[in-house]
């Protein structure tokens, strides 16, 4: 691929982003490739390594500061690992054409985004439903917890091999219900964490199908590695719900876009 200034530019934007808020990866930069023309297929498998790459400087972080639960991480990926290989499995078994798949993809992606920015707005509202419900039974069983917590990861695996999005803020609001008492910054880091052998697994699975392109990557990456470390560094100097929110319209005008 030709370099492109605005590629790199647009790798810092979500980066940036991404480090300020720790939302909207996969669900940023997916919609921004298609609307640089890159084809669905090859837009999902250079964002799912783009994302494996630029967290990967997140679970170092964290890990630093202890902000990841790696039992919680280790039941999720027991659901997601093999629910994104089977996802693949079938993506590349059934053999349709380019621009079937390239269709359903888009269609997928206009779903998850709708989920997504769903999720992002009403974020504080499931959380402090979660937490109300904290001592409820449910919460207590932890054999019900880690099946549950399986489930969920078979749910997001499936989800981010299609579209390349839901491991952020899916992930996050699905931790919420079942983990309310865990702090903020311990699921964030769980769940970047996550999403590391996730997007890992399935980034590497479209790359052999050929849906991956090495130099949108590499200009995408140049933009988002100095992003993520600006974004870190003004963490918590803007207000969060106003760029949470702003998000969160600006994906709901996408996947309505998409889908409708």
């Amino acid at each position: 691929m030709d370099f492109q200034i605005g590629l790199v530019v647009a790798g810092l934007f979500v980066g940036f982003v991404v480090g300020m808020t720790g939302v909207g990866g996969g669900s940023l930069m997916t919609p921004i490739l298609l609307w640089f023309g890159i084809p669905p297929t090859t837009a999902v498998g250079t964002d799912l390594l783009y994302a494996a790459f630029t967290k990967m400087g997140g679970v170092y972080v964290h890990n630093k500061k202890k902000n990841i639960n790696w039992k919680i991480t280790g039941w999720l990926s027991l659901g997601s690992v093999p629910a994104a290989l089977f996802t693949l499995w079938i993506l590349e078994s059934i053999k349709t054409d380019v621009t079937a798949l390239n269709a359903l993809i888009k269609y997928s992606l206009g779903w998850a985004l709708l989920f997504t920015s769903i999720a992002i707005l009403f974020k504080k509202k499931i959380m402090q439903f979660s937490q109300k419900h904290a001592g409820d039974k449910f919460h207590y069983e932890s054999t019900t917890q880690n099946i549950l917590t399986v489930a969920i990861g078979v749910l997001l695996g499936a989800t981010v091999t299609l579209t390349s999005i839901g491991a952020g803020a899916l992930g996050t609001v699905t931790l919420f219900f079942l983990y309310p008492l865990l702090p903020t910054p311990k699921l964030v880091g769980t769940e970047i964490a996550h999403a590391v052998p996730l997007t890992l697994v399935a980034g590497i699975g479209h790359a052999s199908m050929g849906n991956l392109d090495l130099g949108l990557l590499g200009q995408l990456l140049l933009g988002s590695l100095p992003g993520i470390y600006m974004g870190s560094m003004l963490s918590g100097k803007v207000p969060d719900l106003f760029l949470r929110n702003a998000i969160a319209i600006m994906l709901f005008m996408v996947g309505y876009k998409l889908v409708f």
